[in-house]
């Protein structure tokens, strides 16, 4: 029973702090995903999979016939756009802009792409599923800050960014890999009019043409011509970004006003609408030999095992040899948790298992199992390590009444 002395507000606080700051995000992308599970084996699964996957009575682009393609191809273009938003922001002004500053992150991230597809192939066994090497590989931002913002200001400052740099970079390391490995076939006409659209938006840029008007608009025709060149449309997205000028003539940042405009609704619905769209995994007449399938197992342990592992060797390696020194003020203990919960894969995993099964509706239904298991597990085991390890103080408001204390 709380103390009568107690403000009120410091009883909810915990409660408050799940839908404020880093944790809204992580929060969101959770009722989600249970919400899709609940609605793919519940009687309306049915509606479930008819909305997403039936055919539109009309459609204004013939290759985007349902609305689970509109949500992939198009809506999440711009998630793409604003990731490339916030990576061009990073190199220029950013983390990323020091050579010194970016090198552990760097590093640490390109180990923790490397690592779970080697620990997913070794646990597959390859063949049929060698396409999905990928799927353990990427970091999924929001949710794994979620994780963080549930925890206060427990983990210093400097994990925070370490983490979400970590992120960034994956995020460049996914798109790369979307473009290069998951790109069957090129048309070459769209592919040279996809060229000349992203000329235009550069010599824009090179202008100095400081509203948004015409980017939006040639970032439109760039999309549409990269969806009919074979690559998967979300790149078009990062492209677009990267062509926005940093800064307008008065000195305002044009690209954070954009940044900071697009963000939220990439984070409260682009990313949310697909989690919806691509989480709910129907387990009619699947077994229990479903879930131990080597798919499933494979991608939950390169989520789980190949993640921790390589981030956090390498930035053991990193230490003892002098390349980069660990996050400041941060314990071992603590840089073992943050790299735990860079196993959390949710968004950038599901796109890509989507990718890698096109033709193979059971394998890309596997695939989400073993996602939505190694990713739970990770942000499960990240946040009890980190919230029975930490030794930094829980810095609250004076006003809600609640004093710093250590774990």
């Amino acid at each position: 029973m709380a103390d009568s002395n107690t403000p009120l507000r410091s009883i909810f606080a915990p409660v408050r702090a799940l839908f404020v700051g880093d944790a809204s995000a992580g929060v969101l992308l959770i009722l989600v995903a249970a919400a899709a599970m609940l609605a793919a084996n519940s009687p309306l699964s049915g509606e479930y999979r008819d909305l997403f996957y039936g055919d539109l009575a009309w459609t204004p682009i013939a290759k985007l016939d349902d609305l689970h393609l509109w949500i992939n191809d198009g809506l999440m273009a711009i998630f793409f756009f604003v990731v490339g938003l916030e990576v061009k922001r990073e190199l220029i002004a950013g983390q990323l802009s020091d050579p010194a500053a970016r090198r552990l992150p760097m590093v640490a991230a390109a180990a923790g792409m490397g690592v779970p597809a080697i620990v997913y192939i070794l646990v597959s066994g390859g063949g049929e599923y060698s396409s999905g090497w990928a799927i353990p590989a990427a970091t999924d931002i929001a949710f794994a800050m979620g994780v963080l913002g549930l925890l206060g200001s427990r983990v210093p400052a400097s994990l925070r960014l370490f983490l979400l740099t970590v992120a960034i970079v994956d995020d460049i390391g996914a798109v790369m890999v979307i473009a290069v490995f998951y790109t069957p076939t090129i048309k070459l006409a769209w592919l040279i009019a996809s060229i000349v659209v992203f000329g235009l938006m550069i010599a824009l840029n090179r202008m100095k043409v400081s509203v948004f008007a015409p980017y939006i608009l040639l970032a439109l025709v760039l999309w549409y011509c990269v969806l009919n060149t074979g690559v998967h449309a979300t790149i078009a997205g990062v492209l677009a970004a990267l062509t926005i000028p940093m800064h307008r003539a008065d000195g305002n940042s044009m690209l954070e006003r954009l940044e900071h405009g697009l963000a939220p609704w990439s984070a409260y619905l682009v990313v949310p609408v697909f989690g919806f769209a691509n989480a709910g995994v129907s387990f009619a007449g699947m077994g229990i030999e479903a879930l131990i399938d080597p798919l499933p197992v494979a991608i939950a342990a390169g989520l789980v095992v190949g993640k921790q592992l390589g981030i956090f060797s390498t930035i053991v390696i990193a230490e003892k040899t002098g390349f980069a020194a660990r996050p400041e003020g941060a314990s071992w203990a603590e840089i073992w948790g943050i790299s735990i919960l860079c196993g959390i894969g949710f968004t950038m995993s599901l796109f890509i298992g989507g990718l890698a099964f096109p033709t193979q509706p059971l394998l890309i239904e596997e695939a989400k199992i073993g996602i939505l298991t190694g990713s739970a597990i990770s942000a499960v085991m990240g946040f009890i390590v980190l919230r029975l390890t930490t030794t930094h103080p829980l810095a609250e408001c004076n006003d809600r009444g609640v004093q710093p204390r250590k774990v």
